[in-house]
């Protein structure tokens, strides 16, 4: 599922604030492959069959896992921004399936769409975009989440407590030091606060779906990036993505026009 918990709430107190901009609706894409998974469906491992739960009708699992579709909805409905969510069906998804899903929506008062465009092109996102377009014509009222003059850690915090679902931020050594420099120097008093932390739950912790309780956020650095006048608390054991090399291999990489041959490779 996209989550809201990580692009959206950047989207929403950092980009949307800084270009002054203000969206009329966020999109809450959302898979019944995902949500069963939330719901307590088994685990899935790159390169090996799916299990039948995310292949077969399973109105328990579904409905179980809405617990975590419905907590991204009342983070965006936080925000004042209308959100839509848009169920990317998949070919295995059953018509009862997307039924439960729709009546679910509604019963919680948020929009919902089928979306079939991988299969229909944009005849099948037609649905989709009606509701959006409806979504589009209600007021917005946006509301950040916190004050730019509010400290580091007291950003951290609220983040945690109110997007995450979080008892509160345990910080280790290091982070703390770092976070008395950032918050003592003038210097970062207009840095954003990007947070990283797996996608992959709302805790951070990775095997943890739905919506876990009782749980602590664990900071154990903050990146600091001048540039970009970044400030990245470090939650859990995710691991930052790689940079490209002063020398990448795709400049040493060519194709014949003449042949299709491919050099370079190896």
């Amino acid at each position: 599922m996209n989550t809201a918990d990580i692009g959206f709430e950047k989207f929403w107190n950092v980009k949307t604030r800084l270009s002054g901009l203000t969206p009329n609706v966020s999109v809450l894409v959302a898979t019944v492959r995902a949500l069963k998974m939330h719901g307590g469906g088994p685990k899935v491992t790159p390169g090996a069959p799916l299990p039948k739960e995310y292949t077969e009708e399973n109105l328990e699992l579904l409905e179980k896992g809405t617990c975590n579709l419905f907590h991204h909805v009342n983070t965006i409905k936080k925000s004042g921004i209308n959100p839509v969510v848009c169920i990317n069906r998949f070919y295995t998804d059953t018509d009862a399936e997307i039924a439960l899903l729709k009546k679910l929506c509604k019963e919680h008062g948020v929009r919902c769409a089928e979306s079939n465009h991988w299969r229909y092109g944009g005849e099948g996102a037609i649905e989709l975009a009606k509701a959006v377009v409806e979504a589009c014509e209600e007021p917005v009222n946006i509301k950040f989440l916190y004050d730019l003059d509010m400290p580091l850690r007291q950003r951290v915090e609220l983040i945690a407590k109110e997007v995450y679902g979080a008892d509160g931020v345990d910080w280790a050594p290091l982070a703390t030091q770092k976070a008395e420099r950032f918050e003592s120097d003038p210097k970062y008093k207009d840095y954003c606060t990007m947070m990283v932390k797996t996608h992959l739950s709302l805790s951070d912790d990775p095997t943890k779906k739905g919506v876990p309780t009782g749980w602590r956020l664990a900071i154990r650095d903050i990146l600091e990036y001048g540039g970009a006048k970044f400030l990245c608390p470090m939650a859990g054991t995710i691991s930052m993505m790689p940079g490209t090399a002063a020398n990448p291999a795709y400049r040493r990489i060519d194709v014949d026009t003449e042949t299709g041959k491919v050099s370079g490779l190896f």
